[in-house]
C-alpha cells in the first residue's frame, strides 16, 4: 500500500522498540518514493488518550518532530477528537485509570474508522488486553458494522485468526474461553459482510495462507475492485487510507 501511495493509519503505543517504530522506518525509507505519487504519504499514528497522556510533552515533540515529513502524529482526546499540540502542552502526564483504557481505546478506533477507506487485519493479542475486547477483535467488528472493505489475514495467527473462524473463513478450532471472549459480538455477520471486493474463495485464502506475497497480490485485487465499482469516494489505490 506505501508503495501505491496509500496512506496507512494505525493506532499504535509509541512505545521503545515497538512495532511503531518499525512502521516509521519503513515509511522513513520509502519516502522519497512517495513525493512523486502524492505530498501527503506514509503514515498517520493515533495515540489513544491513555497512551498518551501517560507520555511527556518532551517525547511527544520529539517523536512529531523525528516523524515529521514522512509520518504523522495525530493524539486523540477521550473522545476520539484530535487534540492541538497547543492544548495537549496544558496537561500534565498521567497514569490514565481502569476506565479510561477501554473508553479511550474504543473511541480511537471509532475516530480512525472515519478516517480510513479500507482496513487489513492480521495478529493480534486475545489476552491481557486494556479495551472492552481485543483491539483488531473491536477493530474489525466496528469495519464490518460500517460496512467498511475487510480484509482478514489469518494465517499469522491471534485475534485475527479468530476472526476468520467468526465469519466461517476458517475451520473452527479447539480453544480456550480466553480467546473466545467477545466472539459473540459476530454473531450474525458472515465472510459476505466483509465488503472488499474478493470472492469467497479469494478470502478464504487470504484467512489462512502464511505467504505475505500471496496476502498482499489478494489485497491488492480486492482494494482495485471496490476503487473502481463506482461505491467508493476514491478511483484509485493512492487515494486510500488503511
Amino acid at each position: 500500500m506505501l508503495g501505491f501511495g496509500s496512506r496507512l493509519a494505525y493506532g499504535g503505543d509509541l512505545r521503545q522498540y515497538g512495532f511503531s517504530e518499525l512502521l516509521f522506518e519503513l515509511v522513513a525509507r520509502h519516502h522519497p518514493v512517495f513525493d512523486e505519487i502524492q505530498e501527503q504519504a506514509g503514515v498517520i499514528n493515533y495515540p489513544a488518550w491513555p497512551v498518551h497522556v501517560q507520555m511527556s510533552m518532551k517525547r511527544l515533540e520529539e517523536t512529531k518532530e523525528t516523524l515529521a515529513g514522512s509520518s504523522e502524529l495525530v493524539c486523540l482526546d477521550m473522545n476520539g477528537e484530535p487534540m492541538e499540540m497547543q492544548r495537549r502542552r496544558q496537561l500534565e502526564s498521567s497514569h490514565p485509570t481502569d476506565g479510561e483504557w477501554p473508553r479511550g481505546l474504543t473511541a480511537m478506533r471509532r475516530y480512525m474508522l472515519t478516517q480510513t477507506h479500507a482496513r487489513i487485519v492480521l495478529g493480534g493479542r486475545v489476552e491481557r488486553y486494556k479495551g472492552t475486547m481485543p483491539g483488531i477483535g473491536e477493530e474489525a467488528l466496528l469495519s464490518l458494522q460500517a460496512g467498511q472493505p475487510l480484509f482478514v489475514i489469518g494465517g499469522f495467527g491471534g485475534c485475527a485468526r479468530d476472526i476468520a473462524e467468526s465469519l466461517g473463513l476458517v475451520e473452527q478450532r479447539t480453544f480456550d474461553r480466553r480467546v473466545r471472549e467477545g466472539r459473540d459480538a459476530f454473531d450474525g455477520f458472515t465472510a459476505t459482510d466483509l465488503n472488499n471486493g474478493l470472492s469467497p474463495a479469494d478470502n478464504s485464502v487470504l484467512a489462512t495462507t502464511p505467504h505475505i506475497d500471496q496476502a498482499i497480490v489478494l489485497i491488492l485485487r480486492g482494494l482495485v475492485g471496490v476503487c473502481g465499482d463506482g461505491k467508493r469516494e476514491v478511483d484509485h489505490p493512492a487515494g486510500l487510507r488503511i
